[in-house]
């Protein structure tokens, strides 16, 4: 039953992820909306004002990538000859120090990165051609996210009528507790992404990148992915810092940079802004992250931490499923943590037993 279930979400992506989307991004306006329909706004307007400024946000970092890629492909072609000359002086490098020299690896090596520059525009249409294929997919979304916000009620009171009667009570409970944590999460992790970006961006301005603002842009949206998206995107830039830069200083200092967002972005932006609400250990939402991704790609390592949320939530409210939630929540784990107060204990203990040795 399970097999098959993995199966039907995994041949129904197409239908199913834009749903999902629309579900977590209308918990991202809902604080928009509520706040309009407080102000005494009917919910229609109310909606369309939050749903209007999520696709402002969205349009401007589009446009922002669009109009930075045309001069990246404008210089392709030198682009092509630095690359082209590094790989011969790497080549030259290790035949002098090491006395090695692999001339399949350097022609294979010229092969790879001069059919990229050459096919340039055609990398960059294709990937285009996806990246708007996929746009269109989520075209929906806006609808998905109207929709939620509209007939969200109606879904609770769906949902009250779907569970017994004596067991209301920890429905409305676990209803609540989604409309808290989910949108925090959503908002807390959207601010983290544009933080990171503006990081990026900066750092990459002033390391003497060429092109800051687009791969800063691109490498910042990796950040949706916790823990090692920062890493992935910063990939990115490093790699082509080590293809087409003058020295391999600058990618030597990107490889430096990037853990050190990296770090920030773990142990100071997130654990702030998106704070500990959602209660997951680190372990299951990295397996979910990978699993999330063999299934649905990128949609479903973004979808898969809210979800798992949601999730352990049912299940710390159901009896019968706390086995569930022990495994995917943080109890159990939190004295082996590297938190302020297990250090703050930590040297206390290390501090009696000094003195308990100096009094013997």
């Amino acid at each position: 039953m399970v097999i098959l279930a993995f199966y039907a979400v995994i041949q129904a992506k197409e239908f199913l992820y834009p749903i999902v989307l629309g579900v977590l991004f209308g918990y991202l306006v809902y604080p928009i909306a509520n706040y309009f329909e407080k102000k005494g706004l009917p919910r229609i307007p109310s909606s369309l004002l939050g749903i209007a400024f999520f696709l402002f946000v969205v349009g401007f970092v589009l446009i922002s990538i669009y109009k930075q890629t045309g001069n990246l492909l404008d210089n392709f072609p030198l682009y092509k000859q630095k690359a082209l000359a590094n790989i011969d002086s790497m080549e030259s490098f290790i035949e002098q120090e090491f006395g090695i020299a692999d001339l399949r690896l350097t022609d294979f090596l010229r092969g790879r990165v001069k059919y990229f520059f050459e096919a340039g525009s055609d990398v960059m249409n294709a990937l285009f051609s996806k990246i708007t294929g996929a746009v269109f997919s989520l075209a929906i979304l806006p609808v998905y996210m109207f929709l939620f916000l509209y007939y969200r009620t109606k879904l609770a009171y769906f949902i009250m009528k779907l569970v017994a009667k004596e067991n209301r009570p920890v429905a409305v409970e676990i209803l609540g507790r989604f409309s808290s944590v989910v949108p925090r999460y959503m908002g807390g992790v959207s601010s983290v992404v544009l933080i990171i970006m503006i990081i990026n961006c900066s750092g990459l301005y002033f390391l003497g990148f060429e092109h800051p603002l687009v791969f800063g842009i691109i490498a910042g949206l990796f950040a949706f992915i916790p823990y090692f998206g920062v890493l992935i995107g910063g990939s990115i830039p490093v790699l082509f810092a080590l293809l087409t830069g003058d020295s391999a200083f600058l990618a030597i200092q990107l490889i430096i940079f990037f853990p050190i967002v990296n770090s920030i972005e773990n142990n100071i932006l997130t654990p702030n802004i998106v704070g500990s609400s959602l209660r997951l250990n680190p372990m299951m939402i990295i397996i979910g992250i990978i699993g999330a991704g063999m299934v649905w790609g990128l949609p479903g390592m973004f979808s898969i931490v809210p979800l798992l949320a949601m999730f352990n939530i049912v299940m710390e409210s159901v009896p019968k499923l706390h086995p569930y939630s022990f495994i995917l929540g943080e109890t159990g784990t939190r004295k082996h943590s590297l938190t302020l107060e297990n250090l703050k204990d930590f040297f206390q203990r290390s501090k009696a037993k000094f003195k308990r040795k100096i009094r013997k």
